[in-house]
């Protein structure tokens, strides 16, 4: 046994130990759930709350649904007719006996066909083959309109999830890994779609199969009916027993796959490390694990499921068995005929495929209610700063450029200390404020609420006198260009890329913003141009050639409001001389926010301002703050003797 499995079975015997204990003493167990916080492993929402939302999210398709519903209805009342047809075989056909009037008139012309058994007997293949036909072509037509509303309902469950997501406020979204979003939003979302066949279409089916076979065996003898009948106490007992586990099942197992595919994205993302380390086999190992520890759990739940189908596959036979005794008897005693008989046992196999097909589908859709529970979490968590009443639209045209921080304060979510206070100070239209100090000094938070990822908890922000939070938030953030140290890059081309700042850019645009960026020398070598594609997260390229297309990106924005988050401090020196000139090209004419370790780069600023453990520590031009003996003087000092 290797170590990944040990490991994993003992990982696997704890959740067994956990559920067990859960299920005796019914007190709620806490996991971390898809946005890191605490959430019971119990069904939060019941059954019938779940197929309500379920039916809301199916609205936009009722007039689908209603047409596979209605022609699988018909579909499956012609396919109860052929044992019917069987019984007259066996009473009259078979027998010598002329077949009733009732069925002469369905098959037209059959008056002048002669009445022998054998032409009789064609009536009776024929009336089967075209039943069976159009029940075919109309299950068909069902089933395809079915289809048609699983594939736009997935499409929209999952356009929804990734929607909500994309604008949850920033710090759930930095706790959403990678993979684990990816898991949530592909199979979570994409699954509940699937809740169509599982809740919907295939129990309507057994439900009219069930009903039309209990019609039947109600009009051959009430007695079968009965025995019919008793057996539905079983059914739902079995779902007290087992359903009530499995759905929670389900959503563990969901909740590992989430984690294997998060680890799985993390451990590709960081290979640099993994290698640099030499950790390559502690990480195969560790996915390993984890997915030995998700094939226990679905061994688990399988096992679990199939207990159901168990029961039945004992029960049934059972039951076939007793009433085929006791229907024989009638038989014999003369109650019923032969074709009674027969066709009773058509109906009774027609009636416990629909009581299997309903205790196997509240088995097998758990799963994706499960996944439907997982989705509805996500939906339900508020949206980040959503517009106020009476919010404004701002055009680019109509802004000057003017920004005021008036006492800000901040505290990050989940934290009781305060990251600013009392932040206070104005920007200039078109000028240049510099924000410098130490690590965990504030800077990056206060860039973090001009952008608006944040709302301050204290103090405003002014745009030319109006707060910021009087403005929509899309609009605002159409007059911002970012660019960090930490350059983000498309898998695309190295044009889509820099068009991404301005939807519609013509080729002519992004080859003057590139100019402007100084990205033109480097782009005219590349194979193809602008049509290069550079990878995910632009790994083909250097640092500097990264650093200088998001900078192009930004000029082709055009933004009123800068913020550069210490854009050139991984570079070396000659590559930031030739990204200084593109930088000089976008900061001019707009408002600039400037985060920077090397004072040297930013002693042209019109405004400096030094944080220090979130409170503004002075402020002024390079020439002023150096004639004082404050924390700028002294970071000067020190920076030029470290070069020495």
């Amino acid at each position: 046994m290797t170590p990944h499995t040990r490991s994993s079975k003992l990982k696997f015997r704890k959740y067994q130990e956990d559920s067990k204990k859960k299920a005796r003493t019914r007190r709620t167990q806490k996991i971390l759930a898809w946005h890191s916080q605490e959430r019971s492993t119990q069904r939060t929402r019941s059954f019938g709350e779940l197929f309500r939302i379920f039916l809301g999210r199916l609205a936009p398709y009722r007039s689908s649904m209603i047409l596979a519903l209605g022609t699988l209805t018909i579909a499956t009342i012609l396919a109860l007719i052929p044992p019917v047809v069987t019984k007259f075989a066996v009473d009259q056909v078979f027998n010598g006996e002329p077949l009733p009037e009732a069925v002469i008139r369905l098959v037209p012309g059959s008056r002048d066909i002669p009445k022998t058994p054998v032409d009789q007997l064609l009536i009776l293949v024929g009336i089967v083959v075209v039943v069976s036909v159009l029940s075919t072509l109309l299950g068909i037509t069902g089933r395809w309109k079915a289809t048609q509303t699983v594939k736009r309902l997935q499409s929209s469950m999952r356009h929804e999830a990734f929607d909500h997501a994309s604008r949850l406020p920033l710090h759930k979204v930095q706790e959403l890994t990678s993979g684990g979003a990816t898991s949530l939003i592909r199979e979570d979302a994409g699954g509940v779609a699937d809740l169509v066949f599982a809740m919907i279409y295939n129990p309507w089916r057994a439900i009219i199969q069930l009903l039309g076979s209990l019609a039947v065996l109600a009009f051959v003898d009430w007695r079968l009916l009965v025995g019919a009948v008793a057996l539905f106490p079983l059914i739902w007992y079995t779902h007290r027993t087992w359903i009530g586990r499995i759905r929670p099942m389900y959503r563990d197992i969901r909740l590992q796959r989430q984690e294997i595919d998060s680890h799985a994205t993390e451990s590709f993302g960081g290979m640099r490390v993994v290698r640099g380390f030499a950790r390559s086999r502690s990480e195969s190992s560790r996915y390993v694990t984890g997915n030995h520890v998700m094939l226990r759990k679905e061994i688990y739940v399988w096992w679990w499921a199939r207990g159901v189908e168990l029961a039945w596959s004992l029960l049934l036979p059972m039951a076939s068995a007793a009433l085929l005794w006791f229907g024989g008897k009638q038989v014999i005693d003369g109650t019923i005929t032969t074709g009674d008989l027969v066709m009773f046992l058509a109906y009774l196999a027609m009636l416990f495929g629909p009581i299997e097909t309903l205790a196997n589908s509240a088995t097998m859709f758990q799963t994706n209610l499960a996944g439907l529970d997982r989705v509805l979490d996500l939906v339900e968590e508020p949206r980040e700063m959503p517009d106020v009443e009476g919010a404004r639209e701002i055009a680019s045209s109509q802004v000057e450029g003017r920004m005021t921080l008036e006492n800000l304060g901040f505290n990050y979510p989940d934290s009781d200390m305060p990251a600013l206070e009392g932040i206070s100070f104005e920007v200039e239209p078109g000028s240049l404020v510099a924000l410098v100090g130490r690590s965990g000094a504030g800077k990056t938070t206060c860039c973090n609420l001009v952008a608006r990822f944040y709302d301050p908890t204290e103090g405003r922000i002014l745009l030319d006198g109006r707060d910021i939070r009087d403005l929509t938030l899309d609009s605002y953030r159409r007059l911002l260009g970012i660019v960090e140290q930490d350059v983000f890059l498309f898998d695309g081309t190295v044009r889509s890329n820099i068009g991404y700042g301005r939807r519609g850019a013509t080729d002519a645009q992004i080859i003057h913003a590139a100019e402007l960026a100084a990205a033109d020398d480097f782009i005219e070598a590349l194979p193809d141009g602008l049509d290069t594609v550079i990878g995910e997260r632009g790994f083909k390229l250097s640092g500097g050639q990264r650093q200088r297309l998001a900078i192009a990106r930004a000029i082709l924005a055009d933004p009123r409001i800068l913020i550069l988050d210490e854009a050139t401090s991984n570079l070396d020196t000659e590559s930031e001389k030739k990204i200084q000139q593109g930088l000089t090209e976008l900061m001019r004419g707009r408002t600039s926010f400037v985060i920077a370790h090397r004072l040297s780069t930013i002693m042209h600023a019109d405004l400096i301002v030094v944080l220090g453990e979130g409170r503004v520590l002075e402020t002024g031009r390079h020439e002023e703050l150096m004639q004082s003996s404050g924390a700028y003087r002294r970071m000067v000092v020190l920076q030029s003797e470290n070069k020495e």
